[in-house]
């Protein structure tokens, strides 16, 4: 890799890869972002092969699109609209798939020899996450889990942003009072027999 590549905006590597540099550009974007994209995949479908199929769709789309990038916004929330929408076309596919079959989708779950203390409330947020609404879950994985503001949330989710801020505060109530019910049965069970 070239330093002079490394040394070049998001936004002059989209525009060199457009005049049709062979690809090289577009492999330094790829290289930045791909991680961070990989995160946002996997919190939107909590599924790791369905995240990995995703992202390579959403890679391959802005490679074949990139052109279409007017520069409006910053080039990685361009990529995050990009597999945002790409997982949420492979949960809808998985979702056809999964109905006809007549099976039941099931999380891809952590290793469960990690007894980590974080695993299990971990476990319990992504099952929660997956209960609530798809539009919630999209706002609340891009604002509390990967930090983006309102304002940029609303861009890669093609909404305004009192719409992203009215999902966020509902999605936050619904997960509160999911995890809420989860917890009820626990401190029922530790409570000794007996107690009134």
């Amino acid at each position: 890799m070239s330093d002079d590549l490394q040394a070049l905006s998001d936004r002059d590597l989209v525009a060199r890869h457009v005049a049709g540099d062979g690809g090289v550009a577009f492999g330094e974007l790829f290289r930045r972002h791909r991680d961070r994209m990989y995160a946002v995949a996997l919190r939107t479908t909590s599924n790791r092969e369905l995240a990995a199929d995703a992202v390579q769709e959403a890679f391959i789309s802005a490679f074949r699109r990139a052109d279409a990038y007017r520069g409006e916004a910053a080039v990685t929330t361009w990529l995050h609209r990009i597999v945002v929408n790409a997982c949420l076309d492979r949960i809808r596919r998985e979702r056809v798939t999964v109905r006809r079959a007549g099976d039941v989708a099931e999380l891809d779950l952590p290793d469960r020899h990690d007894h980590h203390a974080s695993v299990e409330a971990r476990l319990d947020v992504h099952a929660a996450l997956a209960q609530i609404p798809e539009g919630q879950r999209m706002a609340l994985v891009l604002v509390d889990m990967h930090g983006m503001s309102v304002a940029q949330a609303a861009a890669v989710l093609g909404v305004a942003e009192g719409t992203v801020k009215s999902r966020c505060f509902r999605g936050r109530e619904a997960l509160a009072a999911i995890l809420r019910v989860r917890e009820e049965p626990l401190a029922e069970s530790t409570e000794p027999r007996g107690a009134p």
